[in-house]
């Protein structure tokens, strides 16, 4: 997360950019907006990439749940994945994404909800139906540590 700053802003203009990116103060060092919850992440780097389309997804699961947790839709056993963004279109591609990786989509709304699926909180990393993911962003507190 602390990197953010260096990711080039010209050749992402205009483009759909997808936020995967999780804030962990022990790593990124402490980033006083984020420790005082007052933007998220994602807001963060849109507002580093103003001209850009981003989209929080592919953040909250692990690279081997991706790998091996994909199923056809309709699969009773099929998990889900949150996002979240303010381009409708680039929530799409998103969650296009995730269809062609195997996992139902549960949009936790603008990126300033990014932070329901982020470190720390019940949806991060689990691995859920959508009605359980559902419930999960919907239980996530911000009150912090």
């Amino acid at each position: 997360m602390a990197a953010y700053r260096s990711v080039p802003v010209a050749p992402l203009a205009g483009k759909i950019v997808i936020d995967t990116d999780n804030y962990y103060p022990e790593r990124d060092s402490h980033i006083a907006e984020l420790d005082q919850r007052e933007t998220t992440t994602s807001e963060l780097l849109s507002a580093h990439l103003s001209a850009s389309r981003v989209v929080k997804a592919f953040n909250a699961v692990r690279m081997t749940d991706l790998e091996r947790d994909g199923r056809l839709a309709g699969s009773p056993d099929r998990l889900a994945l949150p996002l979240c963004g303010d381009d409708v279109q680039a929530e799409a591609v998103a969650a296009q994404l995730y269809e062609e990786f195997g996992f139902d989509t549960v949009d936790a709304g603008p990126l300033s909800e990014g932070w329901r699926f982020e470190n720390g909180t019940p949806a991060y990393c689990a691995r859920l139906n959508k009605a359980d993911l559902e419930k999960a962003l919907a239980a996530a507190s911000r009150k912090g540590p």
